[in-house]
C-alpha cells in the first residue's frame, strides 16, 4: 500500500496557494478544495507535513495521512513532531 496524504480547503484558493509555495510552481487543480497525492517511500511525508505545519498560520487547511488501509490521521501543530519521529522509526530506509 502506498502512503497519501490529503489536504482539504473550504475556500478554492487556499490549496492552489499552499501547493505552489510547496512546489515552487504553478499549479491548476481540477478539484479545488481538496488534493491527494500518494508516496511510494512513507518518509517523504515528512517533508510536507513540516511545511504544512509550519505555515498552519498562512493558510487555511486541513491535513490527514494516511500509512494502512482504511486509517487516517490528522495533522495537527501538536501532534506533527511525533507523526514525523513515527515515520522515521517505522519505515527506517
Amino acid at each position: 500500500m502506498l502512503a497519501s496524504v490529503n489536504l482539504y480547503s473550504e475556500t478554492s484558493s487556499e490549496l492552489n496557494r499552499f501547493l505552489s509555495n510547496f512546489y515552487n510552481s504553478t499549479f491548476d487543480l481540477n478539484n479545488k478544495l481538496n488534493w491527494k497525492k500518494e508516496y511510494a517511500n512513507p518518509i517523504e511525508l515528512a517533508e510536507i507535513i513540516g511545511a504544512f505545519v509550519d505555515n498552519c498560520e498562512k493558510y487555511h487547511l486541513n491535513m490527514w495521512i494516511c500509512l494502512d488501509k482504511d486509517v487516517f490521521i490528522r495533522i495537527t501543530s501538536k501532534n506533527a513532531d511525533s507523526i514525523i519521529k513515527y515515520l522515521y522509526e517505522r519505515f527506517p530506509y
